[in-house]
Formats: structure tokens, C-alpha cells, sequence
């Protein structure tokens, strides 16, 4: 089982940075082998690659203007999905889970966006509920606190069970995007 977590903040090492990490240490205690790529000095085609060789990706962001950033946005706009005479779907089968960042509690709804392109235009099957962390979660930036800590590895022991469900059926494995 690989888990890929992608940070979509422009900051290496930042506070989504720290949140994806504890939800791929959740997924590693699971026994998954993971691995964190930030998108701020990526190359798109190597990102993309990550993905399709994963089982499950950790989709995390800031959020800037009440959504996700335009990094991840990049990302996903450069990700094909097997239609409209595309070649490859690299999202196709696979599982997500989202984490959103924000300076309050104000914004924890910027996570429905980037469920709703994964899940409705991608045919992800996405983890329920997603991460939102404000400040109040972290002890300092690269530090969670442990209830927000304890929540991300859950998150990611959560993931590699559902990847592992979804792998285990030919239905959820084949479905794909209706347009």
C-alpha cells in the first residue's frame, strides 16, 4: 500500500505540511510506505506520476480567498481523468483524503470544494468528514497538538483501510467520471 500526500501550500514545511505528515504517520502505522511531495518546487508531470503510482493520495491546503490554493488548483486542472480523448486517469480507483488550513475556524468549509472536484469530477472515493485545522491545532508550526495529532493518524489508519476496501472491489475500482 503507498500513500502520496501532496501539500498544496506555497511554504515547505508549513502548517499543511505538518497536518499531511501526521495523517501519512497514521498511515504508515497502518503499514503503508508514504511519501509527502510540496507542490511549491514540483514539477507537475512528476506529482502526477506519484499519484498514479499510489493506492491513496492526501490532498492538503491553505486556504487563500475561501478555497483551495492555486497550487493544488495547478495540480488538478493538469491531472487527466480519462476523458474527452485524455490518455491517462491517475485518480482513477483510487482514495483521498483532504486536509484544509486556515488562520480560523471561519473557513472550514473551503474543504467541501476540493471533495467535491475529487469525488465529482475525478470519481474519488474521498474519507468523511476531511482535516480542517486553524490555528488552535497547532503547538507551533510544525507541531499539532496531540488531539489534532491523534485525529490526523486516525485520518490515515482510516484511509488505508477504505484504499484497501476499494482496491478489494472490482465496482468501486472501475467507476469513472459520467462527462
Amino acid at each position: 500500500m503507498r500513500v502520496v500526500g501532496i501539500a498544496g501550500g506555497p511554504d515547505a514545511g508549513g502548517r499543511t505540511s505538518t497536518a499531511i505528515a501526521a495523517v501519512l504517520a497514521g498511515a504508515a502505522g497502518a503499514g503503508a510506505a508514504t511519501d509527502l511531495i510540496e507542490l511549491g518546487g514540483a514539477e507537475l508531470a512528476d506529482v502526477v506520476a506519484a499519484i498514479d503510482a499510489a493506492d491513496a493520495v492526501v490532498f492538503g491546503s491553505p486556504v487563500y480567498r475561501a478555497t483551495y490554493s492555486a497550487l493544488l488548483k495547478t495540480l488538478l486542472e493538469g491531472t487527466e481523468r480519462g476523458r474527452w480523448g485524455e490518455r491517462t486517469q491517475p485518480l482513477q480507483g483510487k482514495v483521498a483524503a483532504t486536509v484544509i488550513t486556515g488562520a480560523s475556524g471561519h473557513h472550514f468549509l473551503a474543504s467541501n470544494d476540493l471533495r467535491n472536484v475529487l469525488a465529482g469530477f475525478f470519481a474519488v472515493q474521498v474519507l468523511s468528514p476531511g482535516l480542517y485545522f486553524d490555528h488552535g491545532g497547532y503547538v507551533d508550526r510544525t507541531t499539532l497538538t496531540d488531539d489534532s495529532a491523534a485525529l490526523a493518524a486516525s485520518h490515515g489508519a482510516a484511509l488505508v483501510d477504505l484504499a484497501t476496501a476499494v482496491r478489494g472491489s472490482a465496482a468501486l475500482s472501475a467507476l469513472v467520471p459520467q462527462v
